[in-house]
């Protein structure tokens, strides 16, 4: 999917409409001592009846969210790209 690197959007902080650039949005790295973490770490010990761990079967793609960057008070929004699910997302010059 192609996008553009800068759009005109809405900022809630400026309350106005301003141009922001645009940017991939990445996940951040995993806390380990989140409580989810350390369940599923506890669940892949044993021989328990249904063992988590990597699945088998990747999706084809997922909803993309990019990284709103406001050029006038430097705040940033996320938004997520249509319905559609994607694969890759490019950026337009």
């Amino acid at each position: 999917m192609k996008f553009p690197k800068e759009i005109n959007a809405y900022c809630p902080y400026c309350k106005s409409h301003q141009l922001h650039k645009v940017k991939n949005s990445s996940k951040g790295r995993a806390r380990t001592l989140a409580i989810g973490t350390r369940s599923h770490e506890r669940s892949l010990f044993g021989h328990g009846s249904k063992r988590s761990g990597k699945k088998s079967v990747k999706k084809q793609g997922k909803r993309v969210k990019v990284l709103l960057h406001c050029s006038k008070c430097n705040k940033k929004q996320d938004r997520t790209i249509g319905g559609r699910t994607t694969k890759k997302l490019e950026f337009k010059q």
